[in-house]
């Protein structure tokens, strides 16, 4: 086989390619017609962040079977067009976890201590002892918010040195938190008991500026350490909080713009430390992460399963067929069921009835896990779904029963933390048409697709029309409804496609109606 690599990578990665005695072929400045000329015959294609992996270069490659990543960050390369070629595309997620945790840590003793401040200052002939009183990290509070690979091992580190944690990640359970010395809490409860806060997320439409200026104010006297991604703090905030002296100092290592612009508000403040995005600029974590993007080189070489893989894994091919049309059911059932519960998800079970019980569903069970974290990180999938599950604490199970009661086969997703669970069930009509036929132990019959609002009311005269009235005010379309209810004069439950976001305000306004008591709205787009 051929592997072409694009983007330099430690030697380590290219010797367990080399000693396997596959070809290795190093273009490193390679772009354009050049490019696609290279990538022509090659097997695997492995590139770190400089290369651009468009759909016209993948449809060049028709002999291509992977790309390999050899870092986590893909934003440069199309997995739809991968996809869409059969091209499995993988990263190398772990290989520099350590190296961000201890660059984390070693930011957060820099700014409670003014370490590259005072080494400025010295270099410059000054002797400024007296105008460093730093803060010592034994006794204060961590406050991390997000709880993921990098994090817990920021977490175990920092716990050791005697800090106490509070974090906020809403998709982890509270077994694993304790396992970690961590007390869960919401996000304003976190920053208020924050002494440093730390940041793990990636960057989504929920995150992006998920730290801004209220969120500041919340942690006032305290420090903010980013080492994820940058976007996720609103920067103009944090530097006029820290220069405002509404907090202690900062310190930055991601930035929502790179390189970081010479105009930055970040660097005219003292107390704002800054480095170059070197979280995972280590020797041992270039190597880890070259030998891991080589190791799945050589595992989709063997048809073997290739466990970092970003898009969809393979399965037998006459079983295929019979089970595909489910994988975007169980997701869509995950997605809508983890936005309807909107807590802590600390369990996840998948049931099967009917026809589907007797299939292999593994890779059903996964596109379900896949919608439930999607709001967890961007990059989850129906490969790495349940291993993140693992690595949250989280318990799920799968069940099989062959009897459907009234439908030939029903996907049932449900999601709880202990205290309460909800369950969203679909099936397939004619024609593999999807349709949403529980919700909550409610019988309806709903097209799971773009935007929906699901709202709970009582079952009187008027309400539905007053619903309708206030969406309307809204300018939001209601495209279908689908009603359910309990009992005659009980609690109903009503799913509507909408063609527009719901909006806060309108959402606001009918609950402000003593008999509407609570409305949902969903997103199936992203």
């Amino acid at each position: 086989m051929k592997v072409l690599v694009t983007d330099p990578i430690a030697d380590a990665g290219l010797d367990v390619l080399r000693d396997t005695d596959h070809e290795v072929v190093t273009a490193y400045d390679a772009e354009g017609e050049q490019l696609l000329d290279a990538v022509a015959d090659a097997n695997a294609l492995i590139v770190r962040s400089g290369t651009e992996v468009t759909r016209e270069v993948l449809e060049a490659a028709t002999e291509l079977v992977i790309v390999g990543r050899a870092g986590i960050g893909v934003d440069n390369i199309d997995i739809d067009a991968a996809t869409d070629q059969g091209v499995i595309v993988a990263n190398a997620p772990e290989g520099n976890v350590r190296a961000a945790a201890e660059h984390t840590v070693a930011m957060a003793f820099a700014t409670a201590r003014s370490v590259p401040q005072a080494h400025a200052r010295l270099k410059g002939g000054e002797w400024a002892k007296g105008e460093f009183l730093g803060t010592e990290l034994n006794g204060k509070t961590l406050g991390v918010v997000g709880l993921g690979r990098v994090g817990q091992e920021v977490a175990k580190k920092l716990d050791s040195v005697g800090m106490d944690l509070v974090a906020f990640d809403p998709y982890i359970s509270e077994e694993r938190a304790e396992q970690l010395g961590a007390e869960l809490a919401d996000l304003d409860t976190t920053l208020e008991r924050a002494d440093v806060l730390t940041i793990h997320t990636p960057l989504t439409p929920e995150t992006a500026e998920m730290i801004a200026e209220d969120e500041l104010a919340e942690l006032e006297g305290g420090y903010v350490v980013n080492c994820a991604r940058g976007g996720i703090v609103d920067e103009a905030a944090l530097a006029e909080a820290v220069d405002d002296g509404i907090l202690a100092g900062a310190a930055l290592d991601v930035f929502a713009e790179e390189p970081l612009p010479t105009d930055s508000p970040l660097l005219d403040v003292e107390d704002v430390i800054v480095t170059p995005h070197l979280g995972a600029s280590t020797e041992a974590a270039q190597e880890n992460v070259a030998v891991s993007t080589a190791e799945q080189v050589l595992a989709a070489f063997e048809g073997e399963p290739v466990m970092n893989a970003l898009n969809a894994p393979s399965m037998d091919e006459s079983a295929f067929p019979r089970v595909e049309p489910y994988i975007e059911l169980a997701e869509t059932a995950g997605k809508i069921a983890v936005q309807l519960f909107d807590n802590r998800v600390e369990t996840v079970e998948i049931s099967y009835e009917g026809e589907i019980a007797d299939e292999d569903v593994e890779i059903v069970t996964a596109s379900a896990l896949k919608g439930v974290f999607q709001p967890l990180e961007w990059q989850v999938n129906a490969v790495n779904a349940p291993r993140i599950a693992e690595e949250r604490g989280i318990e799920v199970s799968e069940t099989k029963r062959r009897q459907a009661e009234d439908f030939q086969s029903l996907v049932t997703v449900t999601v709880g933390n202990g205290d309460r669970e909800i369950g969203v069930c679909g099936t397939l009509f004619a024609d593999d048409d999807a349709r949403i036929v529980r919700v909550d132990g409610y019988r309806v019959d709903a097209i799971p697709g773009g935007q929906m609002m699901v709202a709970r009311n009582t079952d009187e005269p008027g309400v539905i029309g007053h619903i309708g009235t206030v969406m309307g005010k809204y300018d939001v379309n209601i495209a279908g409804m689908f009603n359910a209810r309990e009992a005659h004069g009980g609690e109903a439950l009503t799913v509507y496609n909408v063609d527009q976001e719901v909006p806060e305000a309108a959402r606001e306004e009918l609950e402000s109606d003593e008999r509407i008591t609570e409305t949902k709205y969903i997103s199936l787009n992203g």
